[in-house]
């Protein structure tokens, strides 16, 4: 409403009430001066970008590659190769589908329209692609291999090109910084966990980022390696390649196994630094493969990976109650909802399934877009993605995307 229409609807109010909304009206009219400097800010770090796909292209027989520019033809925001793009998908509740079901896989894709869910994605492509004079784009490189959940089967199987779509881009510390890493850089990737390594090897290959890059990437098949067109177009001397598969795989001459101890000594330059992602299970194994090469904490970086595939399975889960649904009580300032949460999956999922949004961009627990205040009720914190503050812990607070429900909850979120 406009200040104008709204001072004929305040007859009641006094006079220093009218004389004051008077003087907002007088003031609004007033123009405001330009201000190039926060204009190019806003350009190159918006916090949401409307974007369109422009392509959809495979990536590998279980895999697409997704490609977005902005809707309004501008130069995409800037961000460091490596980092992710948090996507609002206008999906329903797969609990609508499948009463009981864990909501993943194929099956249980959402037919209800309307709701929204936030999933992180690392950016495929280059940072110098983004910023092109001509046609710049962004793309991310999705694996949905029937168990990777509905939000990826939605992207592989539900986009199409021409759909538009919310994106906050350029999140996470998952990059190179020229102060603090070596510029020898050792990637060790497994499956779709190749993708932020693909955005630098190409930086890297135009000439944008000062680095040397080894990337040791494991896959299970020669036939299902993501992105193997793309990573053998890279022509760079500094870029190189080893191909490591873990699976059955005749005629393969290539290194076999795991990305073991003994597989990164044989590779890796002296003093580099090592960059690390792919699944749960290859952070774990790798963390004691690393310590056999006594290789300094600091000098590791390992990429967020999500939320936890089996919460039943980590230290400290009450494996008795992971069958339980609790009610929980969402609280947004005066408005209150009562919604079913299962202690198997988050808080952020609870919510997202009863159609309310809470801000997410990692789901890994770090980032803190999802902080929330437990007011009552018993709840797990996933000891591989507990990124709280010790003050959040003293005073009950959780990144909800991390955080279980062991009993009946009382929440209270931010208001969207």
């Amino acid at each position: 409403m406009k200040v104008k229409n709204f001072l004929k609807d305040v007859t009641g109010a006094s006079r220093v009430t009218k004389a004051r909304l008077q003087a907002f009206e007088n003031a609004s009219a007033v123009p405001v001066a330009r201000d190039p400097i926060r204009e190019a800010v806003q350009e190159r770090h918006p916090d949401m970008t409307e974007m369109v796909v422009t392509e959809i292209r495979p990536a590998s027989p279980t895999s697409k590659t997704i490609r977005f520019s902005r809707t309004d033809g501008k130069k995409m925001p800037i961000f460091y190769a490596g980092q992710y793009v948090s996507i609002a998908l206008p999906i329903g509740s797969p609990i609508e589908n499948s009463a009981g079901s864990s909501g993943n896989g194929p099956d249980h894709v959402p037919n209800v329209t309307g709701r929204i869910v936030c999933r992180p994605y690392s950016i495929s492509s280059a940072p110098y692609e983004a910023r092109a004079e001509e046609e710049p784009f962004i793309e991310i490189t999705v694996r949905n291999s029937g168990k990777d959940g509905f939000a990826a089967e939605y992207l592989c199987h539900g986009l199409k090109a021409g759909d538009h779509l919310l994106g906050s881009i350029g999140h996470g510390q998952f990059y190179y910084e020229p102060l603090r890493d070596s510029k020898k850089i050792v990637a060790l990737a497994g499956g779709a966990g190749i993708t932020p390594f693909a955005s630098m090897a190409k930086e890297i290959a135009h000439g944008t980022m000062d680095a040397e890059l080894t990337l040791l990437y494991g896959s299970v098949s020669a036939d299902d390696i993501v992105l193997k067109e793309e990573l053998e177009q890279i022509d760079c001397p500094r870029v190189k390649i080893v191909h490591v598969l873990s699976g059955d795989n005749p005629g393969w001459e290539g290194e076999k196994g795991f990305l073991n101890a003994e597989l990164i000594r044989r590779y890796a330059p002296e003093d580099a630094s090592f960059f690390i992602c792919g699944p749960q299970a290859m952070y774990r194994f790798l963390r004691e493969e690393l310590k056999k090469l006594n290789i300094p904490a600091r000098r590791i970086r390992y990429e967020v990976f999500g939320q936890a595939r089996d919460v039943t399975a980590l230290p400290g889960y009450p494996a008795e109650k992971k069958n339980d649904v609790y009610t929980l009580t969402v609280r947004r300032g005066i408005h209150e909802d009562q919604i079913p949460a299962r202690a198997c999956e988050s808080l952020v999922t609870a919510c997202e399934r009863a159609g309310i949004i809470l801000l997410t961009d990692c789901r890994s627990g770090e980032c803190g877009f999802c902080r929330t205040k437990v007011i009552s009720g018993e709840y797990y914190v996933s000891p591989e993605n507990d990124g709280r503050r010790a003050a959040d812990k003293d005073f009950n607070y959780i990144h909800a995307c991390a955080a279980y429900p062991l009993s009946d909850m009382t929440i209270k979120i931010p208001i969207v």
